[in-house]
């Protein structure tokens, strides 16, 4: 009997352990609300870094509002400089983060940016507020309302800011707060900051600047007047709010743009000579190393001719020192850098075809290429002219990659610094000797360490080894690259993720991905957030995701990113539907179940793909999509594809509205009715097409939602509406 149930006892161990065993082996399964509310595979990063004037320590802002200092040597902690809850003390506030924080120039003081509003992507508006390091004692910036882009004079004495379209500069030594422009006024005039065209299109919004010595602020003023307007209803109200901004179109006209200089010695301000034609752009402001020369970036109204001026900050008469010209347009950049002997800047331009770094000299006008091949730089990242060593971000080893390289000012010794190869995002100290990198590849999330000037990782600061662990508990899937060649012999770059039990023999659905813009890319060695999980959501539940670059993206020299111009749409959608094509004819592809989903540009595209391409596509999904170019704004739109007037057939050759008719599989349609950006009347007039061309299709809108729809649990509905459709219909 005792025999008995010892064999029992056995049995019943040995199964409990084949069990434990089993579900050990098993992988867990990803969820919407894994992305999209427990934020289970969120990366962790390092927040707020700042490198102090000494070159040895820099700053970060952690997640208790706290500033502390680090060694760059040995990232040990070397003093907490300020926190939130002694800043606070004395003041009757409760849920305040600091959102922003910026040093002044001999690091005694910090401003603290709280109570931010968001207006555009890029604008926002705050409570400012100074900390006093030494005497511990926090100060309100002002008390006339919120403020933008607050900044330190060059001294630290004072403090410059925009409101209500105007531009203040505050004396901290005496408190007092001196207007200096005073016909600010909403959706007509602008100082100090941009419209909303200049803010989305060239990515800035800080339209002042102190000059080095600090005496003077350069500042943009936008007049709006003769610019439209475009109304967006915001829900929730017995009476819904009307909510009105000035958006240029596609033809239509601008803001007139001027420069002007405050001189704060002398109380009054300069007006620089940009020329007789208004309808041009000043797309960027930048003061040389000299207090009294300001360099202006002029672009014409074509923007295939970029020309920088120097200009005498206390007559306004400028002089022009470069020109780049191209047949097709110029893309604006951060990458101007004035050189110390205030004769020379470092400038990028593709007049060679690809993307590379030049000297220029600004008395006699000349350029010297530094950089040479057929690779583009991507950034250019500063100069330590002690050593006379350039570094930047460049695509040399592949346009997949981003990696950092350095080279000597007279274009020799070039070197490779960056080990790991896939994307490298660097911020350096202040003095050169270290940096910051922050690199991931397509299967490795975020990893943040210190590394000397010559690429040695000296410490890891975050290695998301958790995450890692996550990935393979839960089986993610490798992101693979490939490439395949067109009918017209093109080679496009790709991407797939297939199903972890991926097995050839048998037949998968194929869900595509596109964004396909002009100098984007999808196909990066770099890790992919949000998209990338519920990419992995997919491929778990038996579809193969691709994603493929098609002509006009970017990392491939000017005749690749620019072979679009004029006709936006065309050629993207025919590599796409190629793609499609190709992907089809593979043993493990059912080419009659292959869907395509783009936000955005990709929503335009594959809404072409879904008409244009309707015999090799079952389903698309459209996320805020522009449907006609002219309804879009005229920067973006004009650069690519100049005005309507001049190119109208090629507008309307490209517009998804206008092939409906061939539409045979599953449309999803999906629009924010409050989007700045790209409006909802891309979709609401794409709706008027399908419903006369008699086609059936999936919509959702969502109510006061910008372009990026999110807030609130709006992602997790929006990614459960996607998953449904492809699940139901793919």
């Amino acid at each position: 009997m005792k025999m008995k149930s010892n064999i029992i006892l056995f049995v019943l161990i040995a199964f409990i352990n084949s069990s434990l065993s089993i579900a050990q082996n098993q992988s867990k399964e990803i969820t919407l609300s894994d992305i999209w509310k427990k934020h289970t595979f969120s990366a962790k990063s390092v927040h707020g870094i700042r490198s102090m004037k000494d070159g040895e320590h820099y700053c970060t802002l952690n997640k208790d509002d706290e500033i502390l200092e680090y060694s760059y040597k040995d990232a040990k902690k070397t003093r907490t400089i300020a926190t939130l809850q002694e800043m606070l003390k004395g003041l009757d506030k409760k849920d305040v983060e600091i959102d922003d924080y910026a040093f002044s120039s001999d690091e005694s003081q910090i401003l603290i940016a709280t109570e931010t509003d968001d207006i555009y992507r890029h604008s926002s508006k705050s409570n400012f507020y100074i900390w006093d390091i030494n005497k511990k004692k926090l100060s309100p910036l002002s008390d006339g309302g919120k403020q933008r882009l607050a900044d330190f004079s060059p001294d630290g004495s004072k403090v410059a800011f925009v409101r209500d379209n105007n531009i203040f500069v505050k004396d901290l030594a005496d408190n007092k707060e001196l207007q200096i422009t005073h016909d600010g006024k909403e959706r007509f005039v602008i100082n100090g900051t941009t419209d909303w065209v200049y803010e989305e299109e060239f990515s800035f919004t800080k339209g002042f600047h102190w000059s080095p010595d600090g005496n003077k602020i350069a500042y943009y003023r936008f007049d709006e007047n003769n610019v439209k307007e475009f109304w967006l209803t915001k829900y929730g109200e017995l009476y819904p709010e009307e909510y009105k901004y000035k958006y240029p179109k596609s033809g239509e006209a601008n803001s007139v743009v001027s420069i002007h200089v405050f001189d704060l010695t002398k109380g009054d301000a300069v007006k620089i000579e940009t020329g007789e034609e208004k309808d041009q752009y000043i797309a960027r402001m930048k003061w040389t190393n000299d207090p009294n020369l300001l360099s202006l970036q002029r672009l014409n109204r074509l923007q295939n001719k970029l020309e920088l001026l120097i200009a005498d900050a206390n007559t306004g008469k400028p002089n022009v020192v470069y020109t780049d010209k191209s047949k097709y347009y110029i893309d604006i950049t951060n990458d101007l850098t004035f050189l110390k002997d205030n004769e020379h800047f470092l400038i990028t331009s593709e007049r060679s075809g690809y993307n590379h770094i030049y000297v220029g000299d600004m008395k006699d006008n000349s350029l010297r290429q530094l950089t040479t091949g057929d690779w583009d730089v991507r950034e250019l990242k500063g100069i330590d002219e002690n050593a006379s060593l350039i570094y930047y971000i460049s695509a040399e080893g592949s346009p997949f990659n981003s990696e950092l390289y350095s080279i000597k000012l007279d274009a020799k010794g070039k070197k490779k610094i960056s080990s790991r190869e896939g994307s490298n995002s660097v911020r350096f100290s202040s003095t050169y000797k270290y940096y910051i990198n922050n690199f991931s590849d397509a299967n490795t999330p975020p990893y943040y360490s210190i590394c000397n000037s010559k690429g040695k990782e000296l410490k890891i600061l975050e290695n998301n080894e958790k995450l890692i662990g996550l990935m393979k508990k839960y089986d993610f899937s490798r992101k693979k690259f490939f490439e395949f060649t067109t009918s017209e012999g093109i080679e496009l770059n790709a991407w797939r993720i297939d199903p972890p039990d991926f097995d050839p023999t048998k037949k998968y659905p194929l869900f595509m991905y596109v964004y396909g813009g002009p100098n984007s890319q999808t196909v990066t060695n770099s890790w992919g957030r949000n998209n990338l999980l519920w990419f992995q959501l997919l491929a778990q539940k038996g579809y193969i995701v691709v994603s493929v670059d098609n002509r006009g993206t970017g990392a491939r020299g000017e005749e690749f990113r620019k072979n679009t111009y004029l006709e936006l749409g065309k050629f993207e959608t025919i590599d796409q539907i190629e793609a499609a094509q190709y992907l089809g004819s593979l043993d493990y592809v059912d080419k009659n179940r292959i869907g395509i989903f783009g936000w955005s540009y990709g929503g335009y595209i594959s809404s072409l793909c879904i008409t244009k391409g309707a015999d090799y596509f079952k389903l698309a999904i459209a996320v805020a999509p522009v449907t006609n170019w002219r309804y879009y704004d005229n920067i973006y739109t004009e650069r690519f594809m100049r005005t309507p007037q001049e190119n109208g057939e090629n507008y309307d050759d490209n517009s998804p509205i206008n092939f409906v008719d061939k539409l045979k599989g599953k449309y999803l349609l999906v629009h924010g009715t409050a989007d700045d950006n790209v409006h909802v009347q891309n979709s609401m007039d794409m709706i008027t097409a399908l419903v006369k061309a008699n086609k059936q299709f999936d919509l959702m809108l969502y109510p006061n939602k910008n372009h990026g729809i999110y807030g609130g649990n709006t992602r997790y509905h929006l990614f459960k509406k996607m998953t449904d459709f492809v699940l139901e219909n793919l």
